[in-house]
């Protein structure tokens, strides 16, 4: 997936420039450039930020249509997405080990209430 094509897709879909977006984000011209051109990837805050600039749920990023033919992946909905952004903001704080730890409660407890 290239998250950098499907913004331009989007923006220009709405007939929006990269000012329209900056003006509505604070986000320079120029590293909206950098994304669309794949030189930068985006947080989550940020593709959250220009996704709310294009009236759009962050979750259509991620949509199956806009995925560059990766039909098996799962749409991820508006929760998920703020879950595992915090998840991301989180995890920076832990090393190696606590990760894992934190990936195995997971596993157990999503293995426990599949049952």
């Amino acid at each position: 997936m290239n998250i950098g094509e499907t913004i331009r897709n989007f923006r220009l879909q709405r007939s929006m420039s990269q000012g329209d977006i900056e003006k509505r984000t604070g986000l320079l011209r120029c590293y909206l450039s950098r994304v669309e051109n794949g030189h930068t990837i985006p947080s989550l805050d940020t593709l959250a930020k220009i996704a709310g600039a294009m009236d759009l749920a962050l979750s259509q990023f991620f949509a199956e249509g806009h995925s560059n033919g990766h039909k098996g992946l799962p749409q991820l909905s508006d929760d998920e997405v703020r879950f595992l952004s915090q998840m991301r903001r989180y995890s920076a704080n832990l090393n190696d080990s606590d990760r894992k730890l934190v990936l195995a409660m997971v596993k157990k407890m999503a293995s426990s209430t599949s049952k």
